[in-house]
């Protein structure tokens, strides 16, 4: 077996905590070797064998780091990335990987010359939620696709306490830049890139200086139309995914547990991590030649966040495609950025 690769995080915060540590911590493939935390030091209490630094710069003069997780404020990304790229390390950097698309540019240039990876962490490809539509999609059951709607919304009508990402000057703030990649990235994924983009930007929450609404109409080839949406004043959510097609209908909503189980403690190593609870299926609805409806419950997939993990593993250590293109990333931007 190859030997695991050394990670460290940038960050323990909320994301450090459940999106990261977790998974680094329980393959074999990798080895969750430090954190940096500026001031409280909380990582040991989970991780008793973690090395803790004060400072980026601590961190990446640890000669056994390969791989650095850039989990910090947006606006950081593209800093602290190239930073780390600069110290001859890999790097896995969450949404959005920069904001801008010259930013991504410049990183993926620099990676090129020093044989390095650039990862961009979409983790929402992997919900349970987003795979069951990936399965129905790609099983044709719709016929050829005519309207898609990908939504994620939340409540939240008090600002942010944390005050950058209410400030309008501090790159990458607002909505846009917070969930849109999430459904972008899933859009994009599913139906490539689109021929046109038209974006609504919106502030509705009392005070409110940054976004707290988008919407993002991408036009496809053969008059496919995409709808990508988010809100934090939607108190009763609609479906988080509405699809139709010439046979068919298909709704879902945001079900995912991952996020809440690994939340609450539960390793990824659970037997019932990432699986929906009962009530959380999909509900398709087919139209014969004859014009008689059939309307199924489909079943999500079990949640797979590792699933990311490993894809960067083996990208590093047996060159596999990285499922998240550099395209990808950079149509994201063009759609954000604009």
């Amino acid at each position: 077996m190859s030997h695991p690769i050394q990670t460290g995080l940038l960050a323990y915060g909320m994301s450090g905590r459940i999106f990261h540590a977790p998974f680094l911590a329980t393959s074999p493939h990798f080895q969750l070797r430090a954190v940096v935390e500026r001031s409280r030091k909380q990582a040991a209490d989970f991780y008793p064998a973690i090395r803790s630094y004060g400072s980026v710069a601590e961190l990446l003069a640890d000669p056994e780091i390969e791989l650095v997780v850039v989990n910090t404020p947006n606006g950081t990304h593209f800093e602290l990335a190239r930073q780390a790229l600069q110290a001859g390390r890999h790097v896995l950097i969450e949404k959005p990987v920069a904001t801008t698309v010259a930013e991504l540019d410049e990183l993926l240039q620099l990676a090129q010359e020093r044989q390095l990876h650039v990862f961009g962490y979409q983790n929402r490809r992997w919900d349970s939620d987003f795979q069951l539509v990936r399965q129905v999609v790609e099983s044709g059951q719709l016929g050829q696709l005519t309207e898609v709607h990908f939504r994620f919304d939340r409540y939240k009508a008090a600002l942010n306490a944390k005050a950058f990402k209410e400030d309008p000057a501090t790159p990458g703030s607002g909505l846009s830049f917070d969930l849109g990649p999430h459904v972008l990235d899933q859009a994009l994924s599913l139906f490539g890139e689109p021929t046109q983009v038209r974006k609504t930007l919106a502030s509705h929450r009392p005070h409110s200086r940054v976004d707290d609404y988008f919407h993002l109409h991408l036009s496809y080839p053969g008059g496919l139309n995409v709808f990508v949406t988010g809100s934090l004043l939607t108190a009763a959510p609609v479906p988080a995914y509405v699809l139709h097609g010439t046979r068919g209908s298909f709704q879902q909503q945001r079900t995912d547990v991952q996020e809440t189980q690994l939340d609450q403690g539960l390793l990824p190593t659970a037997a019932n991590y990432g699986h929906d609870p009962a009530g959380s299926e999909g509900v398709l609805t087919v139209v014969a030649e004859t014009g008689e409806k059939t309307v199924s419950q489909l079943s999500t997939p079990h949640g797979n966040y590792p699933a990311l993990f490993e894809a960067v593993y083996q990208a590093l250590r047996h060159g596999r495609p990285y499922p998240i293109r550099a395209e990808e990333l950079r149509w994201q931007l063009q759609a954000l950025e604009q």
